[in-house]
């Protein structure tokens, strides 16, 4: 029983440690990288659809700031496009700052995300 705990126990912990990470997953090569980095609506259903900034966000950055951005193991990004940057935010993820890693998100992906967190004020 207590070999069950132990395996347990690290399987979730390599879970979350992948999670932070990004997953090291690749994409789904359906998503295109070309949509908006700004949510809008579609006209026939009058949903509202994700950035592609957004939905990076969601893959690789929501396990340390937050499903809302509140924060948790990393700071709260509410209001970030108040406080930095566009290029700043980029910095950031290009190189890291405090806890958090360089390139969490790299490329077209981390200028994605930096845009769509400097909307965010």
């Amino acid at each position: 029983m207590e070999w069950k705990k132990s395996l347990l126990a690290l399987m979730l912990g390599s879970s979350l440690a992948l999670a932070a990470c990004g997953g090291g997953e690749e994409e789904d090569a359906a998503v295109e990288k070309t949509e908006e980095q700004t949510p809008s609506t579609d006209e026939g259903t009058g949903e509202t659809t994700v950035s592609a900034g957004e939905e990076v966000y969601q893959q690789s950055c929501l396990s340390c700031h937050g499903e809302n951005l509140e924060g948790g193991f990393g700071p709260e990004l509410s209001a970030i496009g108040s406080k930095m940057s566009e290029e700043e935010i980029l910095s950031v993820i290009e190189n890291g700052q405090g806890q958090m890693p360089p390139n969490v998100v790299e490329g077209e992906d981390a200028e994605a995300v930096a845009a769509w967190l400097a909307e965010k004020k």
